[in-house]
C-alpha cells in the first residue's frame, strides 16, 4: 500500500505544477489588456503633447494607424484619456476612439466617443447626471460638458449616433459592465451637453 502511495506522489506533484502554471498563464493573460491600455495611454500623452505643439496626426508609435484627436478629462473621477481617430477594434485596444462620421471633437453636432467597458470607459458605470467632463481639442480649445442622460440601448438602435444639431458629447460602451463575454447586444450610453 505504501508503495502505491509513493508512486502517485510524483504524479501529484507534476499535476500541481501544471495546474499552477496554467493558472499563472491565465492571470498574465487577464492582466495583459489593462496593462496594455495603461502603457498605450502613456505613449499617447507624448503624441498628444506633440499634437498640441502644432504637429498634426502624430502617430503614437511607428506602426499606428491612428493618432490623437482630443483629450477627455473628468478630474473628480481621476479620468484623463487621450482620444484616438476612429473606433476600430485596434484603436479601442489602446484608448477611446472618435467614431468616424460623427461631429469632430470640439465641433457642432453629436461627437461620439467609444471605448471598452472594462478598461478606458469602466468609469461610466459610476457617472451621474450633472457631472462635468472636459473635451480638449488639438488647437487647445476646451469645452466643458454636463451629463444629462444615461441609458441602455440595443446595438441596432443607432439613433444615439444621430446629429443633434448642437454640440453634444455621447460616450458609448458595451453593457453590462461585468459581462463575462465581450460584445453582446447592449450598449451603455452617456449623453452630455455643453455647460
Amino acid at each position: 500500500m505504501k508503495r502505491l502511495i509513493r508512486s502517485r506522489s510524483p504524479l501529484r506533484l507534476v499535476a500541481a505544477i501544471a495546474i499552477s502554471a496554467l493558472g499563472g498563464a491565465f492571470a498574465v493573460h487577464a492582466a495583459w489588456i489593462p496593462i496594455k491600455a495603461e502603457v498605450a495611454q502613456a505613449m499617447l500623452r507624448r503624441a498628444w503633447q506633440e499634437t498640441i505643439d502644432g504637429r498634426m496626426a502624430v502617430k503614437p508609435w511607428p506602426w499606428a494607424d491612428t493618432w490623437p484627436v482630443a483629450r477627455l478629462t473628468i478630474p473628480e473621477r481621476d479620468v484623463d484619456l487621450i482620444v484616438l481617430a476612429g473606433a476600430t477594434g485596434r484603436t479601442l485596444a489602446f484608448g477611446p476612439g472618435h467614431l468616424s462620421g460623427t461631429a469632430r471633437p470640439g465641433g457642432e453636432g453629436n461627437c461620439v466617443l467609444s471605448a471598452h467597458r472594462d478598461t478606458h470607459f469602466a468609469f461610466l458605470r459610476f457617472v451621474l447626471p450633472g457631472e462635468e467632463m472636459t473635451l480638449e481639442t488639438p488647437d487647445g480649445r476646451r469645452r466643458t460638458f454636463r451629463v444629462t442622460a444615461r441609458h441602455i440601448v440595443y446595438d441596432d438602435q443607432v439613433q444615439v449616433l444621430d446629429d443633434s444639431g448642437s454640440a453634444t458629447l455621447t460616450l458609448l460602451t458595451c453593457y453590462p459592465f461585468d459581462a463575462i463575454a465581450p460584445g453582446g447586444p447592449l450598449r451603455y450610453v452617456v449623453r452630455a451637453e455643453p455647460v
